[in-house]
């Protein structure tokens, strides 16, 4: 009887198993949901980018593709979508892949930091080795653009305030006047700052450990949007 009772558990286990769909089963990845982002401003862009036919419309192939592309690079939300954030994110990758886009960061025995006004990029650079990889930033907004050339940072501050904005500036690195490399909650991909460089806070607190007073900045070119 025991051995009855315990074929009967067993069929039914079996049978409860294969009730069970194989997308279900333990370890398997969830399916990833439809993607149906629209056209976005950085359509040409990105399909350039991937190799894809560039037509500026946003196909379900393009979707998918942004998608992964996103997901590689660990941008947040990977939804596909064609955004200015992901350009960004895709050009400093290509700037930290390919020495040639680096080419306006003067070469130097000493560290430089160099930041590119018209992609909005920032990276720190040895000679010819990069010490920390390029990362979007943002600059001054038009009328209080970020002064260009060479600059040393003069003072940090890990807590910074300032009372002019009556904004936090943690892991600030002041190089010219009021202007400084500093860390911001608010939106990199939307309008521009009072002249500073923001960064993402993970970003500045990683510059602001490498970077010692005296290093050399240097910065060139234009924000898209600005006057000078």
């Amino acid at each position: 009887m025991r051995w009855v009772t315990s074929s009967i558990a067993a069929l039914s286990l079996a049978a409860s198993l294969a009730a069970v769909p194989p997308s279900a089963a333990v370890g398997a990845p969830a399916p990833e949901p439809p993607c149906d982002a629209g056209t976005a401003p950085y359509q040409r862009e990105l399909e350039s980018e991937l190799g894809l036919p560039v037509d500026g419309r946003q196909s379900a192939a393009d979707c998918v593709a942004i998608r992964r592309l996103q997901q590689r690079l660990g941008i947040s939300p990977a939804d596909g979508r064609a955004s200015l954030r992901t350009y960004r994110f895709v050009v400093a990758d290509r700037i930290r892949r390919d020495p040639a886009e680096r080419r306006n960061c003067p070469i130097r025995s000493y560290r430089v930091t160099c930041v590119d006004l018209t992609r909005q990029i920032l990276w720190t650079q040895t000679g010819r080795r990069l010490v920390f990889d390029p990362v979007p930033v943002r600059s001054g907004r038009d009328g209080l653009e970020t002064r260009r050339g060479w600059h040393r940072v003069y003072w940090k501050n890990r807590d910074h305030f300032s009372t002019l904005y009556n904004v936090p500036m943690p892991f600030a690195q002041f190089f010219n006047g009021g202007q400084a490399l500093h860390g911001t909650r608010s939106d990199l991909f939307s309008s521009g700052s009072g002249g500073c460089v923001n960064l993402a806070l993970g970003d500045a607190e990683r510059l602001y450990r490498l970077l010692k007073k005296d290093d050399h900045l240097f910065i060139w070119g234009t924000k898209p949007g600005t006057g000078g």
